[in-house]
């Protein structure tokens, strides 16, 4: 329980958020992250895939810690945030980086 736990933790101090900020980058209740956090449960599937989201990450990723990961944070909420563009905007953010490049 507490190695779950402990990740979703260090992916939330790693982003300098707090617990009401990962709930809402998250989609999930402010009471939903604190009671995992106070009671030391496990989140359920659900919750777990909404977090992973909310951090720009794939479950495999998640579970993957300890191993050395290849995408920084800061190339994961590039990621984050060019998932919520529409397709005209991802085009253009495609032509910029080639142009750039």
């Amino acid at each position: 329980n507490m190695d779950i736990l402990e990740r979703i933790n260090k992916l939330r101090i790693e982003r300098g958020w707090s617990v009401y900020k990962l709930a809402e980058e998250c989609e999930v209740t402010p009471s939903t992250i604190a009671n995992m956090f106070s009671r030391g449960t496990l989140p359920s599937i659900t919750t777990l895939m909404a977090i992973c989201k909310g951090c720009g990450i794939s479950l495999s990723e998640f579970f993957a810690e300890g191993k050395e990961e290849r995408t920084s944070v800061k190339e994961k909420n590039l990621i984050k945030n060019f998932r919520k563009l529409s397709d005209k905007n991802k085009d253009a953010i495609m032509q910029l980086i080639k142009n750039v490049s």
